[in-house]
């Protein structure tokens, strides 16, 4: 059993500045945003009760095994994350480096936004951006491929990535579509 001041000056020094990479943990892996702070508190509370019986030796990472595995059975009572989600954060290792960690789960979201917002796109918009983008080919080659001509494919690459962009920052991730001025009307002679 750990002294009570001890583990008191543990959780300030140790614990309390850990909360800003905590908090972003939390939210990368839980859908309802207004709920990440509520949870955050949750693992200091589940994270103070355990180093009562023994002080962990790497904080950080005592920390963020807790955080995972109190998402994890929040999210199986709750059912309200995938089980794609759930079966990741299960198989994530348990010792690599927390910071790796973090990062695979944050280019994992981004992934997914990704994914979303290529789903948005029209059918051929979205395939020449994944010709072009994910794929690799150049313009000649997705031409080709396409049958269209390269300004056709320059200029849906460029509405596409421009509603990508949009979707990525937060924006409905629609294309717009500028209206050409309608043609002079000739004078009457």
């Amino acid at each position: 059993m750990v002294d009570q001041s001890a583990l008191d000056d543990w959780f300030r020094r140790e614990v309390l500045p850990l909360e800003r990479s905590l908090a972003r943990f939390v939210q990368r892996n839980w859908r309802v945003k207004e709920e990440v702070m509520d949870l955050v508190h949750d693992i200091y509370v589940l994270a103070f009760s355990g180093a009562r019986a023994n002080m962990p030796a790497n904080t950080r990472q005592y920390l963020f095994t807790v955080a995972r595995n109190h998402l994890i059975n929040r999210a199986k009572r709750a059912r309200i994350v995938s089980f794609d989600l759930v079966a990741d954060l299960e198989t994530m290792d348990r010792h690599s480096d927390l910071f790796d960690t973090e990062r695979h789960l944050s280019a994992r979201e981004a992934l997914r936004r990704v994914q979303a917002g290529l789903e948005k796109l029209p059918p051929r918009v979205r395939e020449i951006v994944w010709l072009r983008k994910v794929e690799g080919l150049n313009v000649r080659e997705t031409a080709e491929r396409l049958g269209i001509g390269k300004d056709a494919v320059n200029h849906q690459v460029m509405m596409g990535m421009k509603a990508l962009t949009d979707h990525m920052l937060g924006g409905a991730g629609k294309i717009i579509r500028r209206r050409s001025a309608a043609p002079p009307k000739e004078a009457d002679q």
